[in-house]
């Protein structure tokens, strides 16, 4: 059975799932340990009847997230210490944490180099650190809007603002008042991934909601942008 993607949204949170037709008589839903979501749907049912049936489980859907995410490997926690390795723009490098005459971070031949002026206490090197990826995601994020905004001028008459912020479960929102806000974890992975993101937001200028329009407009403007979406994915914290 050939599966194709959509998504439908529900509250904040954007429910991806794919789908398919097969001769069984009644819709079937499963949220996999993996925490993705596939719907069965007899032949003849329509795409409305599927994003529906989405909405209508959603709050079941979210539940077996949060049950089946207990099971899932966790990140190691982080320690803001020499040796251990953060992510910038796809790429893995490692901590160097010293003590100096200043505050400063600085990213060469594979290492973030980080001084302080005072004692190197991990909580230190964090603030240090989140700083340093605010700085460069604010500069980068802003380059990027530009560039894949030049895709879609007949939509977008103004620059979008933009807001940077850490978020839980998404990576970006446009908000009905045309600013763009994107996820500063956004900044560890590679730059196909920030512009499918932003891209992403920019489309929704155009369609507002999930459904055929927007996606055949995504595609349109970038072919593999499902290949860019599956990437950002190994760059979830």
């Amino acid at each position: 059975m050939e599966l194709r993607s959509d998504s439908v949204t529900w509250g904040t949170i954007d429910i991806v799932y794919r789908y398919g037709f097969s001769r069984r008589k009644t819709f079937a839903l499963r949220v996999h340990p993996d925490l993705t979501v596939t719907v069965k749907a007899p032949f003849g049912s329509s795409l409305s009847d599927i994003q529906g049936l989405v909405k209508r489980r959603a709050a079941w859907i979210s539940r077996a997230w949060s049950d089946f995410a207990q099971y899932l490997p966790r990140q190691p926690q982080r320690r803001y210490i020499s040796g251990e390795t953060h992510r910038y723009m796809g790429k893995q490098y490692r901590l160097k944490v010293q003590q100096g005459d200043i505050d400063s971070v600085k990213c060469m031949r594979g290492y973030l180099w980080i001084t302080t002026s005072h004692n190197p206490t991990p909580g230190k090197t964090k603030n240090l650190l989140e700083g340093w990826y605010r700085t460069h995601a604010k500069k980068i994020f802003q380059e990027r809007l530009l560039v894949c905004g030049q895709k879609l001028t007949r939509e977008i008459k103004n620059p979008p603002t933009l807001q940077i912020k850490k978020m839980v479960s998404r990576w970006g929102s446009l908000s009905r008042a045309g600013r763009i806000t994107l996820n500063l974890e956004l900044i560890k992975a590679p730059r196909e991934c920030i512009d499918y993101v932003i891209l992403h937001e920019l489309c929704h200028f155009k369609v507002r909601h999930h459904g055929p329009k927007f996606w055949k407009l995504l595609q349109d403007l970038m072919p593999d942008f499902k290949e860019r979406r599956k990437k950002l994915n190994f760059y979830a914290e």
